[in-house]
């Protein structure tokens, strides 16, 4: 099965950091908005054994990495939070 290894690292990113951005409102839609606009600025990390991912979690696991995924965490929090799906859907006349 092909993974993407970078999505669990966004998500355990989002579960660290989802209480530092005040204005955010945790809901499933706000997480899944906020885990796929980090993940479209982040590289995809694939994989397919599990010797892969084991080498790539430790790669993802260092300190460079780990930042520039909370970067893009902590940037979609903000986003999600300034314009939440909700909003968007009324700005653009729809339910």
């Amino acid at each position: 099965m092909i993974v993407n290894v970078m999505e669990h690292h966004v998500v355990e990113a989002y579960e660290r950091l989802k209480a530092i951005v005040a204005d955010f409102e945790d809901s499933p839609e706000h997480r899944e908005d906020v885990v796929v606009y980090a993940l479209n600025r982040l590289p995809p990390k694939y994989v397919v054994t599990h010797e892969g991912k084991a080498v790539t979690e430790a790669a993802l696991d260092a300190p460079q990495h780990r930042t520039a995924i909370e970067v893009q965490v902590i940037e979609a929090l903000r986003q999600v939070a300034r314009v939440p799906r909700s909003k968007r859907r009324h700005s653009q006349g729809g339910g």
